[in-house]
């Protein structure tokens, strides 16, 4: 049935009955090509009968679906039209894991964070009514995305919509860690509240026995918004702010899903149906370990198991062994994590030590102020975060956090070019938007070891400290090369003179490939592991200045504002006669594909930079 699918609204011509084999097709499908490209698996697994009931009932491109975080859109793209790009799922060049506006124009709004779809489909419906336009606009947001702040935002703007806005709410009881706070125990409540449900079909069935008005009497009351839901559970949440609810609703029933999206539309005003799934459903190890395969790399189907295993530590890794152990001797010791306990590596330092480890849920901005009230009551807070979600908490740092001089530590993971997940999730902005703030001060190790003295230099530091590392497997080379760490000064790994590479953090593995080649071709080449981008190590710059003929900065940033402006910046403002040439990412967004074929996309590969360090050196290059 998948096969007769070429493009959108195709599957309006397939049997309805036959829509449960389709289901199943899709789950196949998904299980068997996520085993070889990697992707987000058991979330695309818990909606698939969602978004065929979706697409049963919309007519795309017209109608506008706006998925929240957008990685559980495959079936959607699948139903699109895109199957033949599953092949090429998140490589470059191919097809994205998220929504993409230039992939198709079924993807109404780009997305890949999370708590933004209902802002976005307000805007929807706002444009749609002044064009004097009549299409449907659909959110669809996890019940982990209403952790989020900026749900609530819009939900309090939806309320007073006056014109039709449907709001899907996919509960299943996880965001990528189980699910924390009151929203979740309510949502819980209303998942569980059996007496009413049966209750509420009690009074509706016993109404449609009555001869002749008993239909219209039924219909009538569980339209109104003071219906038999009204009457059973009074006060509930989303009526009280003004916008209808559905449900609970079984997500994995098609005909009840379409029953009650074709209801939805009936409403003037915004309306919430609440539709209940399961994660990872149709696949055994998903649903047993919907975290493991919320995003996963290649994987063996019949167990589960990952055909990827390299075997060595990752970043991630000596992080959580670190803060392990630290937690023993520092009894003021706690961890944040924004529901991202098992990638960002606390659940060894979460189950040990239990009452100093808070999981705040999808709220990142949230989880800033709550560190600055920690810090500031005398504790020492260390907030493990992507850098990619950092990013929503800029106001929080400069205002909370580094305005008070607070000693918190930013564990900032993920840093860098990520690959797959693609533009949202690059991790690329994070040197210049945290280097543009008083009192904040950025690491970057070089390798495993370095990463683990910078963590308990941080966790000594009486002041704001981001410490800034990649995903993967940690660079486990120059462990020799292991001084102590001083507040703002740089580490020489190699003294010659010529040419002089200053590598930031992870880059350090790529700079010192660069230095080899450099010197297999006969050229003079320092060496220097930066360690702080912030402060710059000043002196140590204009030592390099005296002794070379052109200083290279090497970092895994965008150009503006990242540390090798900020180093030419200060050379030119010292007129210090020295060429500085920056190696950076460019100031563009980087699509999905692996690291390495990014790098080489970008010229951030050994060879590209070795041929811009000659042509610099000879004068050719602009710099």
């Amino acid at each position: 049935m998948l096969e007769s699918i070429q493009k959108e609204n195709d599957i309006k011509q397939l049997p309805q009955e036959d829509m449960a084999i389709l289901a199943e097709e899709i789950r196949r499908f998904l299980i068997e090509k996520i085993s070889r490209t990697g992707g987000h698996l058991a979330s695309n697994l818990g909606v698939v009968e969602l978004t065929i009931a979706m697409h049963l009932v919309c007519e795309l491109p017209q109608d506008k679906i706006i998925w929240d975080v957008g990685h559980q859109s495959y079936t959607h793209k699948l139903l699109t039209g895109r199957k033949e790009g599953f092949d090429e799922l998140r490589k470059y060049g191919g097809i994205s894991g998220f929504p993409k506006r230039n992939e198709s124009s079924c993807d109404a709004f780009d997305t890949g964070h999370s708590s933004t779809s209902v802002s976005a489909g307000l805007g929807f419906v706002e444009a749609r009514d002044i064009k004097g336009e009549e299409h449907q606009v659909i959110s669809v947001i996890g019940d982990g995305s209403l952790t989020g702040g900026m749900a609530y935002e819009a939900l309090n703007n939806a309320a007073e919509l006056k014109t039709n806005f449907m709001i899907v709410l996919n509960d299943n009881n996880m965001s990528i860690s189980e699910n924390v706070g009151g929203m979740s125990q309510y949502l819980g409540g209303l998942r569980t509240a059996d007496a009413y449900t049966g209750l509420k079909r009690g009074v509706e069935e016993a109404l449609r026995s009555i001869p002749v008005a008993g239909d219209v009497l039924a219909g009538t009351i569980r339209r109104t918004k003071n219906g038999i839901k009204q009457l059973m559970v009074p006060g509930m949440f989303f009526e009280d702010m003004g916008i209808t609810y559905l449900g609970p609703i079984d997500g994995h029933n098609i005909k009840a899903l379409m029953r009650a999206f074709r209801e939805a539309r009936r409403v003037k005003g915004a309306v919430l149906v609440h539709v209940l799934t399961k994660k990872g459903k149709g696949y055994q190890p998903a649903e047993e370990y919907p975290s493991k395969f919320h995003g996963t790399g290649p994987y063996d189907i019949e167990t589960g198991e990952s055909t990827q295993r390299s075997g060595k530590d990752s970043y991630t890794d000596v992080f959580s062994k670190v803060m392990y152990a630290e937690g023993e001797k520092r009894p003021e010791l706690a961890a944040i994590t924004a529901a991202m306990a098992d990638g960002t590596g606390l659940t060894p330092f979460k189950k040990k030590y239990p009452e100093r480890f808070f999981d705040v849920g999808i709220a990142e901005a949230h989880a800033v102020t709550f560190a600055a009230g920690l810090a500031a009551g005398g504790l020492k807070p260390v907030f493990a975060v992507y850098s990619s979600f950092l990013q929503r908490a800029y106001d929080q740092l400069i205002h909370d956090v580094c305005l008070q001089n607070l000693p918190v530590v930013f564990a900032i993971d993920r840093a860098g070019l990520v690959g797959s997940d693609g533009e949202t999730h690059q991790g690329v902005f994070d040197l210049s938007y945290l280097s543009s703030i008083p009192n904040m001060t950025v690491l970057s190790p070089k390798n495993k070891w370095e990463l683990a003295d910078m963590l308990r230099f941080a966790l000594d530091f009486n002041g704001p400290v981001a410490l800034r590392y990649p995903r993967g497997t940690a660079y486990d080379g120059f462990r020799e090369y292991r001084a102590p760490i001083r507040y703002g000064c740089s580490e020489a790994i190699y003294e010659e003179d010529g040419i002089a590479i200053l590598a930031v953090g992870h880059m350090f593995e790529t700079a010192v490939s660069v230095r080899t080649e450099l010197k297999e071709i006969g050229y003079n080449c320092s060496l220097i592991n930066s360690r702080f981008v912030k402060p710059l190590d000043e002196k140590g710059l204009e030592a390099l200045a005296k002794d070379h003929k052109l200083i290279v900065t090497i970092e895994e940033n965008v150009a503006s504002g990242g540390f090798g402006e900020r180093a030419a910046q200060y050379i030119l403002q010292r007129q210090i006669e020295v060429q500085v040439l920056n190696i950076t990412l460019p100031d563009e967004y980087v699509e999905h594909g692996s690291v390495e074929v990014l790098r080489r996309e970008v010229m951030l590969d050994a060879q590209s930079i070795v041929k811009r360090i000659i042509n610099a050196y000879a004068g050719s290059e602009k710099v």
